[in-house]
């Protein structure tokens, strides 16, 4: 491998980190600051990704769409239908608690997926919807991956200062509050079931956002592409990793992760060809025993939750 192919690498590997690093944000705002077990985060990278393809893509007989969007807006779109979505989600599945929560927002998620795989008129079905825009692909290489690069990264500062601002905000305690003891939080006055509405509806929001950059970075959107392994599970394990409740934590579990799963990758193609169809089932076990180290030797976290400082403090 040249020093130049290394670069594009690494690159690449960090763009999909940062990208992971969006839905991680996501997910800690419903979990690590509420305490909702979403187990059906695939879903809604799944309306992100088929939302953008389908506004910025052009014409097409093979799935509904061809409007020709600018990219910019396809994103933005993305993560205001997922929001959209989450909605009613939310209103039926917000009482639910802990395990059963999970069970529902699962189910969702399959029916997404189901969805996306069988309606051909829509989203293109097992083919898929190829042909997406990549911001930037029109400077060349390596500066047009450099500059998406950028974006990611910025789209991630940009995530980090609100969610940053909102854990340590009176919302935020509240959200916490009800983590800890919702029965003691609705005493106190607090319209629970409101706030657990809001934060699934703004990690959700997230979730859209990253599942758009996930579809114009590979420029295409399929089935495969929003398998619960690798949208959901792996979405779990980074931010468990990195440390729930602790926005840093969530970026540094996502790009951590990303980089151990890549790494499994290259560690499985080196195994025997007769062993070479159950490499899947290698990266799994793992990622599954990663996990299983971490929660036994660190279970806050690479970076664990600390108490927030008020609004205006500086670190």
């Amino acid at each position: 491998m040249t020093l130049d192919s290394l670069a594009l690498y690494l690159v690449s590997l960090a763009t999909m980190g940062g990208i992971y690093a969006v839905l991680t944000l996501g997910l800690n705002i419903q979990w690590g600051m509420t305490g909702l077990m979403n187990a059906g985060v695939a879903g809604f990278v799944a309306i992100g990704a088929y939302t953008t393809a389908i506004l910025t893509t052009g014409p097409s007989a093979s799935h509904l769409g061809g409007l020709g969007w600018p990219v910019w807006a396809g994103i933005l779109a993305a993560g205001g239908v997922s929001a959209v979505l989450a909605l009613p989600i939310a209103l039926v599945s917000m009482r639910l608690r802990s395990d059963y929560l999970a069970m529902a927002t699962l189910g969702i998620a399959e029916i997404l997926r189901l969805v996306v795989r069988n309606e051909d008129w829509m989203t293109g079905g097992p083919r898929g919807i190829a042909g997406l825009p990549k911001p930037f692909e029109t400077l060349g290489t390596p500066v047009s991956q450099l500059a998406f690069l950028g974006l990611v990264l910025g789209m991630i500062a940009v995530l980090y200062w609100f969610a940053e601002r909102a854990h340590r905000s009176p919302w935020g305690r509240v959200q916490r509050a009800i983590r800890e003891n919702e029965v003691a939080a609705a005493a106190a006055g607090k319209n629970v079931e409101a706030f657990r509405l809001q934060s699934f509806v703004f990690g959700a929001f997230a979730m859209g956002l990253g599942g758009a950059l996930l579809a114009h970075n590979i420029k295409f959107i399929g089935p495969e592409a929003v398998e619960p392994l690798i949208a959901t599970f792996l979405v779990w394990v980074m931010l468990i990793a990195g440390g729930s409740g602790n926005n840093r934590g969530a970026i540094l579990g996502a790009f951590a992760i990303w980089t151990l799963w890549a790494a499994t990758e290259i560690m499985t193609a080196q195994l025997p060809p007769e062993l070479g169809g159950r490499a899947a089932y290698v990266r799994i076990f793992l990622i599954g025993l990663a996990l299983q180290l971490i929660l036994l030797f660190r279970p806050q976290g690479l970076i664990g939750e600390r108490p927030p400082k008020p609004l205006g403090q500086i670190d």
